[in-house]
């Protein structure tokens, strides 16, 4: 689409009482957004922009979106360079994230939201705990801890499912062939509570089979509106 059909796009969402902007997985993207978002803002559009991505973003792309983004909402995966390499083809991985982290932060700093609670500004890290701690959530958390302080605002999910290729047959990653057991996810739980994690919030397990599309139907993403 045309940048001034995205900031139509955008001006739509308010008009139907969205709370938000939220773009997914945005990255390579970045100047069009920054472009469209101030066409739309000329035209009216106040509602906060949510920047949701992998973590996995150039300073660069983040420092274009200084005074732009008003809430950031980054994955932060693994807590060493095997796992990125791994699971995610990406050695870097826990590098480039950890500087990433650290932008958003100095750009709108911790989580902030209004009287009806609902995000305005600020970072919120997600981390999706994985079977046998294989993401590492334990030094992870400490990490965040140290340099982010017990008041970083986090989502540890439990909503792992495995597909592809963790769920073929052989599985090549058979280490990932099953969702994450309760006890798994009560071990990262008590780290965020020893760690003095204030802000965290939580999954049930059933949320696992709640975020998997069904990829049976020929219109999987189909629009619904």
């Amino acid at each position: 689409m045309s940048l001034a059909e995205l900031a139509e796009m955008m001006l739509g969402l308010k008009a139907q009482g969205a709370h938000n902007i939220n773009l997914v997985s945005p990255t390579p993207w970045v100047p069009h957004i920054i472009a469209a978002v101030a066409e739309a803002r000329d035209q009216g559009l106040t509602l906060p922009l949510v920047y949701n991505t992998g973590g996995f973003d150039s300073l660069v792309a983040l420092r274009m979106l200084d005074n732009i983004v008003d809430v950031y909402l980054p994955d932060a995966k693994y807590a060493d360079r095997r796992a990125g390499a791994c699971y995610s083809g990406a050695e870097n991985y826990v590098g480039v994230n950890r500087l990433a982290l650290r932008e958003m932060s100095r750009q709108v700093g911790p989580l902030q939201t209004n009287a009806e609670g609902l995000a305005v500004q600020g970072v919120l890290i997600r981390h999706l705990v994985l079977p046998h701690n294989l993401s590492g959530t334990d030094r992870l958390l400490s990490r965040l801890a140290r340099e982010f302080g017990p008041e970083v605002w986090l989502s540890l999910m439990a909503q792992y499912f495995p597909c592809h290729l963790a769920a073929g047959n052989p599985a090549r990653f058979p280490e990932l062939a099953r969702p994450l057991t309760e006890a798994e996810y009560e071990a990262a739980l008590a780290t965020a509570e020893r760690l003095g994690l204030s802000n965290v919030f939580i999954q049930d397990l059933s949320a696992s089979g709640s975020y998997v599309p069904d990829f049976g139907s020929p219109e999987v993403f189909a629009r619904t509106d």
